[in-house]
């Protein structure tokens, strides 16, 4: 059973649904199938961004999966443009200005998943 990926928050979609695809799939990627009882890396879309999460199993049998934020990808619908954010130590996340906006989602995917800055896996 492929596990879900992602959970929408109320609101107007604003993203584009290919680029929502793509994100989950990256997403689904992250992780081989036959670790995600350990770990997952999922998304919470929102009308205006991604909040990409890696999610692990509870401690005991009874809790709820531990979910903690990695990086945000945030769509302006008027340029179409994709923006990184980058979270801090307080949960609060910021621009990454290391990595210019760009059209193509993937573009940014890539960078986050290549371990090229601490920032997002540590």
């Amino acid at each position: 059973m492929v596990p879900a990926i992602w959970s929408w928050n109320d609101g107007v979609m604003a993203i584009p649904e290919t680029d929502l695809l793509r994100i989950g799939r990256w997403c689904r990627e992250r992780v081989p199938s036959h670790l995600w009882d350990q770990v997952r890396v999922e998304c919470d879309i929102s009308d205006r961004h991604v909040t990409i999460i890696e999610t692990r199993p509870p401690w005991d049998a009874q809790g709820e999966w531990t979910r903690f934020p990695i990086a945000r990808l945030r769509y302006t619908a008027s340029t179409g443009l994709w923006s990184l954010y980058w979270r801090d130590r307080h949960l609060k996340f910021h621009e990454y200005t290391r990595k210019k906006p760009s059209k193509n989602v993937q573009t940014l995917l890539e960078y986050v998943g290549s371990h090229q800055d601490p920032l997002f896996w540590g």
